[in-house]
C-alpha cells in the first residue's frame, strides 16, 4: 500500500504525515507539497521577480521535505517527496491518479461555517475529487 501524504507547514499538515508513518506502509509513503503560483501576493512578486519566487517556493518545499525525511527516520521510514504546481486540491488528486497510491491522508484546519465557505477547504476538495480512499486528519 502507498500513501501519498499533501504536506503544507502547518499542524493538521504535520499531523497527517504523522498518521502516515504510523501506518508504516510496506510499499511507502510520497510526501506531497503544492506550490500554488496564483497564490503570490502582488507585493511579494513586485519585490522578488517571477522568478525569485518560483525559487523561494522551491526553497521553502525543500526545507519542508528535509524536516519530513528526518521525522520518517524517526519511525524507521523512507519517504519520497514530490513538489507539485498548481491548486493544492487538483495537484494531489491529479498527482494520486497518474500514480499507484492507493490512499491520500490529508491533514484539516477544522474550519467550520462562514470560514469554510470563504476559504474553502482542500481537505475535502480532494475527499470528493479523489479516485482512491482519503483520510482526513485533523
Amino acid at each position: 500500500m502507498t500513501l501519498l501524504v499533501a504536506l503544507d507547514d502547518s499542524d493538521p499538515g504535520w499531523a497527517a504525515l504523522e498518521f502516515a508513518l504510523a501506518e508504516r506502509p510496506e510499499s511507502g509513503i510520497v510526501v506531497a507539497h503544492v506550490v500554488d503560483p496564483n497564490r503570490s501576493g502582488y507585493g511579494e512578486v513586485a519585490h522578488l521577480g517571477a522568478d525569485g519566487v518560483q525559487e523561494r517556493h522551491r526553497e521553502q518545499a525543500a526545507d519542508l521535505f528535509e524536516t519530513a525525511r528526518e521525522r520518517a527516520a524517526e519511525h524507521d521510514c523512507e519517504v519520497e517527496t514530490a513538489l507539485l504546481v498548481g491548486e493544492p486540491a487538483n495537484a494531489v488528486v491529479d498527482h494520486a491518479a497518474d500514480r499507484v497510491i492507493d490512499r491520500i491522508v490529508v491533514g484539516s484546519h477544522g474550519r467550520t461555517g462562514v470560514s469554510r465557505v470563504l476559504l474553502g477547504s482542500v481537505a475535502e476538495r480532494i475527499a470528493r475529487r479523489s479516485p482512491v480512499p482519503v483520510t482526513i486528519v485533523r
